[in-house]
């Protein structure tokens, strides 16, 4: 877990802006106390694809496939042309050194040099509605519903900022008797040229 967190860490430089006013996946505040919560999220459905190289590169790579996907790469289910699919928000970083689920709209899951990146997909599609992937190297995969211990803070979501505040959700999950099941996520939900004190970001861990 100390491994993992330190990851996230390096991940939280590499996350990408999504515009304001998208979708969020589905979720039920479960137990919460301050800035800390529990929250069960519901099933969803995500695009996903593996890439190569250090972090920063590997990120790169990773959001241009997929996004490739969503702004029209692909087949309509209908099989006429292609589709458009809006993103969601937030953007969500995780690296871990062993393979868990992956529960943000776009993650980056490592396993060593080699990455895993997705998007979460709107929840109006099943997957039997969402368009086919042209790309070979995306693939779309459903996620069971699921459990998140979550810390919320704001300003940038910098390497020490982002070490402390997961540090904090481990010490509260800790005395709450909460297990983590998976590394931990660093999530924004700004675009960059949003003021400091008015962002949002979290850190997201999963719990059995």
């Amino acid at each position: 877990m100390r491994r993992a967190a330190s990851l996230v860490l390096s991940a939280a430089l590499a996350a990408f802006p999504v515009m304001a006013s998208v979708e969020e996946p589905r979720f039920e505040t479960v137990r919460q106390s301050g800035d800390f919560e529990v929250r069960r999220y519901a099933p969803m459905i995500v695009a996903e694809t593996f890439v190569e190289g250090d972090l920063s590169s590997a990120s790169g790579d990773g959001f241009r496939v997929i996004a490739g996907y969503i702004f029209g790469d692909n087949v309509a289910a209908k099989g006429a042309g292609s589709e458009k699919v809006a993103m969601t928000a937030p953007v969500t970083m995780e690296a871990g050194s062993e393979k868990v689920a992956m529960t943000a709209p776009v993650t980056v899951e490592s396993a060593g040099s080699r990455y895993r990146m997705h998007f979460v997909m709107p929840s109006q599609y099943t997957m039997d509605t969402l368009p086919r992937p042209r790309d070979g190297r995306v693939k779309l995969r459903e996620i069971p519903a699921q459990r998140m211990a979550v810390i919320r803070f704001s300003g940038l979501a910098g390497d020490e900022k982002v070490k402390a505040k997961t540090g904090d959700l481990l010490a509260w999950m800790k005395d709450e008797g909460l297990t983590p099941a998976g590394a931990p996520q660093l999530a924004r939900y700004d675009p960059p040229w949003t003021l400091p004190f008015l962002r949002r970001n979290e850190v997201m861990i999963p719990v059995n």
